[in-house]
């Protein structure tokens, strides 16, 4: 599954984040296209802009996809509820859910193989992820962008950096996103801090440096850089 319709300011105004190009290809389509490389995967859905759901499914026709099912429903207003609705669309009998950022272009397809495999191996929740490569200071957030008090350096050893796909075991997953109907106030910032907060265990695989999310402008750089490199090196 694989949650798009936010807009993601941080690139700047104009197209939703999903639809800006990498390469002269949406970076939705290079999501989608990860998640089909992977022989675990047989159905993507796309919870899609609610007034876009005409464009993307055309977006997604236009380019090949590997012969995989993808569906494309209307997404929420926020995040957790565009997961929730394009649950609903994934027939009752599929027992492992994976849950990708559309802003997660580059995700190889070994991180996509190992979080699905953990799943199946009997994990109820499984994040991929990375070490992190800088010293990490919790501070007191100051207005204005005034200094911040440093409160203190968490051994950065224990500390790993989070990406997606993220998968789940289907009644897990259908489980937390019911409870957090109960709590509008609940704000997590992905599934398996959902599955967290209800007090479920996540586990962790390794991640790839080339799985990071494309946010800000100087991403998209980054996000270009590496594609040239697959696609001279293999025709990616």
């Amino acid at each position: 599954m694989v949650p798009a319709a936010g807009r993601g300011e941080r690139l700047g105004p104009g197209a939703p984040k999903a639809l800006r190009e990498l390469g002269g290809v949406p970076l939705l389509v290079h999501a989608v296209r990860a998640l089909a490389r992977s022989r675990a995967v047989g159905l993507v859905v796309v919870a899609a802009p609610p007034d876009g759901v005409a464009e993307v499914v055309g977006l997604l026709d236009s380019h090949g996809l590997d012969g995989k099912d993808v569906r494309v429903v209307a997404g929420g207003a926020t995040r957790q509820e565009s997961v929730r609705l394009g649950l609903a669309a994934i027939p009752a009998d599929v027992p492992v859910v994976l849950v990708h950022d559309a802003a997660r272009p580059l995700v190889p397809v070994e991180v996509v193989d190992a979080v699905a495999a953990a799943v199946k191996g009997g994990a109820g929740a499984v994040v991929p992820a990375v070490p992190l490569a800088d010293t990490v200071k919790r501070v007191e957030p100051q207005p204005g962008g005034r200094p911040e008090p440093v409160l203190e350096t968490p051994d950065r050893s224990s500390l790993r950096a989070v990406q997606t796909p993220q998968g789940f075991r289907r009644e897990l997953l259908a489980e937390v996103h019911e409870r957090a109907l109960a709590e509008p106030e609940l704000t997590v910032t992905d599934d398996a801090g959902m599955v967290e907060h209800f007090g479920g265990t996540v586990v962790v695989v390794p991640g790839h440096e080339e799985a990071f999310k494309v946010t800000r402008p100087l991403d998209l750089v980054l996000a270009e850089a590496v594609l040239a490199r697959r696609r001279a090196s293999d025709g990616f």
